[in-house]
């Protein structure tokens, strides 16, 4: 696992270092653009993260990448973005710890649905 840089300068800065950290260009280029030869791939990656080229990364295709590292448990690019923006550093959910909070809420959703319906039909009974 590469060692999380302690300051980027730009986003860019922080998605390059986080595709050397979860495989490199041709690797993460080639998951990106399947269809691509790895080649064409890989140039394209290295063209959507040159600041000096017109291509650019989706902001889908960066938030999967951004999630890809922290799969590999490198976190510069979350850290930059939330920096930039003005919130703390990101803390990553254990994705057990994710789960259990999906489940609560589809449950209380559930509740709030079964709600719904009482109420439905308690106005549908005095009509």
């Amino acid at each position: 696992m590469k060692q999380d840089e302690l300051f980027h300068e730009t986003l860019n800065d922080a998605l390059v270092d986080t595709v050397k950290a979860v495989g490199g260009f041709k690797s993460v280029g080639h998951d990106l653009w399947p269809e691509k030869t790895v080649r064409e791939a890989e140039q394209r990656l290295r063209d959507c993260l040159n600041p000096d080229r017109r291509d650019r990364l989706t902001p889908e295709q960066a938030l999967w990448l951004i999630r890809k590292g922290r799969e590999a448990g490198y976190h510069a690019a979350a850290r930059f973005i939330c920096l930039e923006a003005g919130y703390a550093p990101p803390q990553p959910v254990e994705p057990e710890d994710q789960k259990a909070v999906l489940q609560r809420q589809y449950i209380e959703a559930t509740k709030t649905l079964a709600r719904l319906v009482q109420r439905i039909d308690s106005m549908e009974i005095k009509k």
